[in-house]
């Protein structure tokens, strides 16, 4: 039997910890999370949690994802040996998520070596939202929770919708997110052919599907360096898209993004969540409107404390 239930976080995105927090009406756990002079990461829970429920706030991002992964791991294996009832590890964003498997002779299968990494510090649990591959959900064997952003993406969206909409897949690997998009706002799908030369550069070709006088929705799961989005963003407006927007879950926002998406004017605004810190980025992109998860991570989270359904959020 699990006792109180306790909120603790690394450096990687305090505000989101502190919004679930305040979602569920609680207090952070107290917390050291610093760095000693030879850059070795330091770690000690400031309070007793011996048989509590334990959940670990870190999303291992951008800008600097193997600190952030290392401060996990740290944060886990110093819950373990406190004796915790459990640990869950909420990864809202997981690094490495793209490293799913062996695309050349001799290279690792990150995403799964990452795994290895939480589940050996000591989590039991992982929580994420909109994970890049699904079957990394395979790599761990405790139970993994992969919420979906939808259920706080579709309020905005609606709202920016101007008369007929269309959801557009970037590439066909993000169909099957478009179309629970397309379901639940009653819209047709469309999908952008994209062809990749190499690793951060796509090339946008045609549309399938009917995008002219409608509002074009473009859905995906992350936007890296924006090269695949404004790609299609442009196709898109050739195609007869009257207004373009998109929604990605993590905005990783690297290299060029920013200024790619503030110099297409084929992009009328990007919805995207809070599970990675954008800092400076959204006062250099007016375009980027943030729409917060920590609402959706506390229902999450009291379910999983309470022992409640968590399907009940997988819309």
């Amino acid at each position: 039997m699990m006792n109180d239930l306790k909120i603790v976080t690394g450096s990687s995105n305090p505000e989101l910890a502190q919004a679930i927090c305040d979602h569920l009406g609680c207090q952070l756990t107290p917390t050291l999370a610093t760095t000693f002079s030879d850059g070795e990461l330091r770690v000690e829970i400031g309070t007793n949690v011996r048989g509590d429920d334990v959940f670990v706030i870190q999303p291992t991002c951008p800008p600097d994802v193997n600190r952030n992964l290392i401060q996990l791991c740290l944060m886990c294996d110093a819950l373990k040996r406190a004796s915790a009832g459990r640990i869950t590890a909420v990864v809202p964003y997981y690094g490495y998520a793209r490293q799913d498997r062996k695309v050349s002779p001799r290279s690792p299968i990150s995403a799964k070596l990452v795994a290895d990494c939480i589940s050996v510090a000591g989590a039991n649990r992982l929580v994420t939202i909109d994970i890049h591959a699904g079957q990394i959900q395979g790599f761990f064997n405790f139970p993994v929770d992969n919420l979906f952003a939808t259920p706080v993406m579709l309020e905005p969206l609606h709202n920016a919708m101007e008369g007929e909409a269309v959801i557009v897949s970037p590439d066909a690997g993000g169909v099957e997110r478009a179309r629970s998009y397309a379901k639940r706002l009653n819209a047709p799908l469309a999908i952008v052919d994209k062809r990749r030369d190499k690793p951060n550069q796509a090339h946008a070709m045609h549309v399938i599907g009917d995008v002219k006088g409608k509002t074009a929705i473009i859905v995906d799961d992350m936007i890296d360096t924006a090269g695949t989005l404004c790609a299609a963003a442009d196709v898109l407006l050739k195609n007869g898209a009257v207004k373009i927007i998109a929604c990605a879950t993590h905005a990783v926002l690297s290299g060029p993004a920013i200024d790619r998406i503030n110099a297409t004017d084929a992009l009328n605004g990007v919805y995207v969540t809070d599970t990675i810190p954008l800092g400076e980025k959204l006062e250099r992109c007016p375009k980027l409107h943030v729409v917060g998860v920590g609402s959706l991570l506390g229902k999450a989270i009291s379910n999983i404390h309470t022992g409640s359904s968590v399907s009940v959020l997988f819309v």
